[in-house]
């Protein structure tokens, strides 16, 4: 007798974890704080998609870092990424068109647009891009911080984002630090930026 007891009580237990989750909403509007809070060096670390081109495409990513440089004037980041693909540093230096009202960033790579919906968990040490989410099968989310390792607080956090989503957990593709090989190339852009700054100065002390 206790049976369909026992049935319906596990059947409610889907609905009540969906309830228990903290699921990030999207950040509408963006605002010159919202772009602020993102602007400086991040670092990909990992991403789920149902998208069959965009999982692809994150495959082939063994590590990847950038800088977020917004223009609040112009609703534009400038981005300068530093990715690890196979053997070789890939660099991109690319523009993203900022939506305000609708929360979204666009990119435009080979002739066509790719949008995401910006996440900000409440740790301000991350963000997360989602797209596709209305569409279940082709959903996706990707995770960024700070820093090349995450604490098990923040990670959390993305996988409880990617159950909101009916994302799987076995589905998220990492990167590793390890096998980053752009930290040469870095240093030398730095450094080639340093002396492009120094020889401003010294112009403008001329003038």
């Amino acid at each position: 007798m206790a049976l369909p007891w026992v049935l319906a009580v596990l059947s409610l237990l889907p609905l009540l974890d969906a309830q228990n989750l903290t699921c990030t909403n999207f950040t509408v509007p963006i605002t010159n704080a919202t772009l602020d809070q993102i602007s400086g060096k991040w670092f990909y670390i990992a991403s789920a998609y149902h998208d069959s081109g965009y999982k692809e495409s994150a495959s082939k990513y063994k590590s990847s870092f950038f800088y977020m440089t917004p223009n609040h004037t112009e609703d534009t980041i400038w981005v300068r990424e530093y990715s690890t693909i196979g053997d070789s540093c890939i660099y991109e230096s690319s523009h993203l068109t900022v939506y305000r009202e609708n929360g979204t960033l666009l990119k435009h790579e080979n002739g066509q647009g790719y949008f995401g919906h910006l996440m900000l968990p409440k740790d301000r040490r991350t963000f997360m891009l989602a797209t596709f989410p209305e569409d279940p099968l082709k959903r996706g989310l990707s995770f960024y911080a700070d820093k090349p390792e995450v604490t098990p607080e923040q990670m959390e956090q993305f996988y409880e984002d990617l159950r909101c989503r009916d994302i799987r957990k076995s589905e998220v593709l990492y990167t590793d630090k390890k096998k980053d090989l752009c930290k040469p190339l870095e240093e030398q852009h730095e450094e080639e930026r340093k002396k492009k700054n120094e020889s401003a100065k010294k112009d403008t002390a001329l003038d």
